[in-house]
């Protein structure tokens, strides 16, 4: 590391430890900023073993400041940093806004998901939210599945419990959990009750003739049955008398509204298709989702409701129930939608089960998909979506999510335990290459001894063989030139081989010479690498034949990944993209 670059990272290390200092009202410490430095400064990365030794004196000094001292002088070094703490300062302790008219150990919230399938990233928005309302106000959190629409969007019996698994992968745990399917007789007792109040009628118009009517504002002529009549009709709706699109339940509201989608709204409609799940089998009369939705809000005692701005009318025509059982509507909040940066795939639920039916991906966890289930194969924890969901507050504008977040903050949860391998990715246009290590003015050792963690000593060191090794060619540098293999030693390139050299670190500290990660060629592991770009043949050390699958740990100067399988486990994958590799793991971030 040259000098200019030392000075860099010094002051880097100062601002950061400044500004997290400040924010936690604590001494920091050298793990503490790390992950921020190297995230915010891929090229400090190869020198990642030298940083803790710069970074030390650095963060002593902080550590000797009173807090005015280490304000002004963050305030010298990075002033947008101090002018966020101050924000911070100011603003209330939440990044979500406190709800409306909310007492604690009162508030109820409901996600209320369609099962057509497995959610995708953006759906994680809905029980991050609620499940951090909860917490706040010692609330409760419901997961209803809105099922009553077997046709168009029609539920995927395995969706039920994928979404499910992921709520508890965000680290939430519903306290009730509905299914709409299992309750058509309470919305039919409901619809009876409304018929008898005057505010429902039958009616047998077809779509485009009620349209022209209600575009009009003029009265559907079965608007004025009488309610013996309408009772009947609905009776024979429920017993599944008339087929799809020969009769509905209107709500009656006002037919010369402003806004004609509120117009005399569909309460109920016939579907011939029947429900997947058994017990909802046999039913053919279906409520639409603004009338079962508002009843099920109602009965479950729902205080807060949050919906997309697009759903407006949806309260709106709720409201004219609500008006004729006399029930005081819940509180709204109306937020934009999220667009997530990154993945090529549509954020689309129909989309990604159409990709996986054509094969074009692999499965709801294909790295490659913007799913729940793809962030949890790859070794993200859910908290650090929570996060980031959470810190889009609830704008009623259409808001990003930046993937980078996601990944700063799952760096931050996971870097401290990650352990480090080696892994020579062999890529078409970066493709790895093999050659010895030779005696040169120096024996060559038979192994490096990196260790596992650069600031976990205690963890001891891996032993990775060095006979005959494979490097990245980007790595390599001009013929007779020298590199610095990382936890093993300098060697000079030349050509068909590399010759170890009688030299130090010191090499690597004045900059002539760079740190970079090999593995053993004849030991090494024959590695699939599985990522949002694409599958990444390579070769890792052998010592990760010894980590437990599910475990996360870091491919020095590639990234974070998750061990998914080992040997005999990778490779009896029937359906898997891999053939025969030792090793594979599911790529999460830099």
């Amino acid at each position: 590391m040259d000098d200019e670059l030392r000075e860099r990272v010094a002051a880097a290390g100062e601002a950061a430890a400044l500004y997290n200092a400040l924010k936690h009202g604590s001494d920091p410490d050298v793990g503490a900023i790390m992950g921020p430095i190297m995230g915010e400064n891929p090229e400090f990365r190869p020198h990642g073993d030298e940083i803790p030794g710069v970074l030390a004196p650095v963060v002593d000094r902080v550590g000797e400041m009173d807090e005015a001292e280490r304000r002004e002088r963050l305030g010298e070094l990075a002033p947008e940093k101090l002018a966020e703490l101050e924000i911070d300062d100011e603003a209330d302790e939440h990044v979500l806004p406190d709800l409306p008219n909310a007492e604690a150990g009162e508030v109820v919230m409901r996600a209320a998901p369609n099962p057509n399938g497995p959610w995708h990233v953006g759906h994680a928005r809905m029980p991050a939210v609620i499940g951090t309302y909860k917490e706040r106000y010692d609330g409760e959190f419901i997961c209803r599945f809105d099922d009553t629409d077997p046709e168009t969007k029609r539920p995927d019996l395995d969706a039920y419990d994928a979404i499910l698994e992921d709520i508890e992968y965000l680290g939430f745990e519903p306290d009730r959990v509905i299914r709409a399917s299992d309750r058509l007789e309470t919305y039919y007792d409901h619809a009876r009750e409304l018929i008898d109040l005057g505010g429902a009628y039958t009616c047998s118009c077809s779509g485009e003739a009620f349209s022209e009517l209600k575009n009009a504002g003029e009265a559907c002529p079965h608007r004025d049955k009488d309610v013996e009549t309408v009772r009947e009709e609905f009776a024979a709706m429920v017993d599944g008398e008339y087929g799809s699109g020969e009769m509905v339940l209107r709500v009656k509201t006002d037919i010369e509204h402003k806004n004609p989608a509120l117009r005399d709204w569909v309460a109920f409609r016939m579907i011939d298709t029947p429900h997947p799940r058994e017990e909802a089998s046999e039913y053919r009369c279906w409520p639409m989702l603004d009338f079962q939705s508002g009843v099920d809000d109602h009965l479950t005692g729902v205080t807060h409701i949050i919906r997309g701005i697009d759903l407006q009318d949806s309260a709106k025509r709720q409201r004219f129930v609500y008006d004729y059982f006399g029930w005081e509507y819940p509180e709204v909040l109306h937020w934009g939608h999220v667009q997530v940066d990154e993945y090529d795939v549509k954020l689309s639920t129909s989309t990604i089960k159409e990709l996986i039916e054509d094969g074009e991906l692999t499965g709801w966890d294909d790295p490659r998909a913007p799913t729940i289930q793809s962030m949890r194969r790859r070794g993200i924890q859910g908290r650090a979506l929570v996060d980031s969901m959470t810190d889009l507050g609830m704008s009623t504008s259409d808001v990003d999510l930046a993937m980078s977040s996601v990944y700063a903050n799952n760096r931050d949860l996971v870097d401290d335990g990650a352990n480090r391998y080696f892994l020579v990715r062999d890529r078409e246009d970066d493709p790895a290459v093999e050659l010895p290590i030779v005696d040169g003015d120096a024996p060559a050792p038979e192994a490096g001894h990196p260790r596992f963690h650069p600031e976990h000593p205690d963890r001891g060191e891996r032993e990775v063989p060095a006979g005959r090794v494979v490097v990245e060619s980007s790595d390599l540098p001009p013929e007779g030139e020298r590199v610095w293999l990382k936890g093993y030693g300098p060697v000079r390139y030349e050509g068909d081989e590399l010759a170890f050299l009688d030299a130090d670190i010191e090499i690597v500290r004045e900059g002539d010479v760079d740190v970079i990660h090999w593995a053993p060629a004849e030991e090494g592991l024959d590695t699939l690498l599985r990522t949002v770009d694409g599958d990444v043949r390579g070769i890792a050390e052998p010592a990760l034949a010894d980590v437990d699958p599910d475990t996360v740990v870091q491919f020095v100067r590639v990234g974070f990944a998750r061990i998914d399988a080992l040997d005999s486990e990778a490779t009896d994958e029937d359906d898997g993209p891999h053939g025969s590799e030792d090793l594979v793991a599911y790529y999460a971030h830099p």
